[in-house]
């Protein structure tokens, strides 16, 4: 090792070290992440030109209208990549830590490469006849899964409480509201026939990955949730403030959550990270996770969707 890679090494780990030992302090004045020092909004309103050809094509389903609509939200979309772009340039100069420079080149890089995905996406939240001014406003149980029409999700994952009722078993002390973990997809069936026997009206089942992906919605880079602050899960109402693009909420930390998508390895994805997971692993376009489903695991869950029969 030659003299300049030695001290290149050396600095790397002062900075490592440095990082680890540095406290975090809340930033009182944050909109949503207790630790950021910037203040992003979380969900902004349509604005008026989108909201416009919004109405033209609900007047008007042509697909000229259609695709005036796709092109602003293409621009809408531009605007987000300018901003993060642009913050990128701004934490090349100023951020203290080589590891806030990669986290947000990642969110570009995503950003760039899934555009026309992404736009594909928003365009089918807002061409769902179910979307409407309050449809994201939470109900008791489930909501409208904009995007994909004729399914509806679950407010929230699973809870202690909700499998208790199932299993005859009890919660534990305090625990009703958190989220069930420790169920294989053998168990989460079995969960779904209970479901269904209850009400035969409506299928029950795991979310694909794309759906999951639609009800979230993009993570918005301040979000406030179970992730780097403790050691274990909360309440699934414990960020009930961070809401997903459906009106949901606990899409990000807290706990994996099950899908029915298969990997390439025969695996099941799972989504949104959980409490032990960094900040980056649980954003919603984040595809590298998966999970044997044959197995329990201790920080995965299982949020469901409804279809009427």
């Amino acid at each position: 090792m030659n003299g300049k890679t030695f001290l290149a090494l050396t600095l790397a780990l002062v900075g490592v070290f440095a990082f680890a030992q540095e406290p975090r302090h809340p930033n009182p004045d944050a909109k949503l992440h207790r630790f950021s020092s910037t203040i992003e909004k979380e969900r902004p309103e349509l604005g008026p030109e989108t909201q416009a050809l919004l109405a033209a094509w609900r007047r008007d389903p042509s697909d000229a209208n259609l695709a005036a609509l796709r092109a602003q939200v293409g621009r809408n979309y531009d605007q987000v990549v300018a901003r993060k772009k642009a913050k990128l340039e701004e934490l090349k100069q100023t951020a203290r830590h080589a590891s806030q420079v990669q986290e947000m080149k990642e969110i570009v890089d995503e950003m760039v490469a899934s555009r026309e995905h992404r736009i594909d996406q928003t365009l089918a939240r807002f061409t769902d006849g179910r979307f409407r001014p309050r449809s994201r406003e939470a109900a008791a149980d489930y909501l409208p899964l904009l995007g994909a029409p004729g399914v509806e999700i679950a407010v929230v994952p699973v809870t202690q409480g909700d499998w208790a009722a199932f299993s005859g078993s009890s919660a534990a002390p305090g625990k009703e509201r958190h989220p069930i973990v420790n169920v294989n997809l053998d168990g989460v069936r079995n969960y779904c026939a209970w479901l269904e026997a209850r009400d035969p009206a409506h299928r029950y089942r795991l979310p694909t990955e794309e759906e999951w992906e639609l009800a979230a919605g993009h993570m918005p880079k301040d979000a406030d949730f179970n992730c780097g602050v403790g050691s274990v899960a909360t309440s699934v109402d414990a960020y009930a403030k961070t809401i997903g693009a459906c009106g949901g909420y606990d899409f990000w930390g807290n706990c994996w959550e099950w899908t029915s998508t298969r990997r390439g390895n025969g695996e099941r994805a799972v989504k949104g990270g959980a409490f032990d997971s960094t900040r980056a692993d649980c954003r919603t376009e984040s595809k590298a996770a998966s999970r044997d489903g044959a197995r329990a695991w201790p920080n995965v869950t299982f949020r469901l969707v409804r279809e009427i029969r």
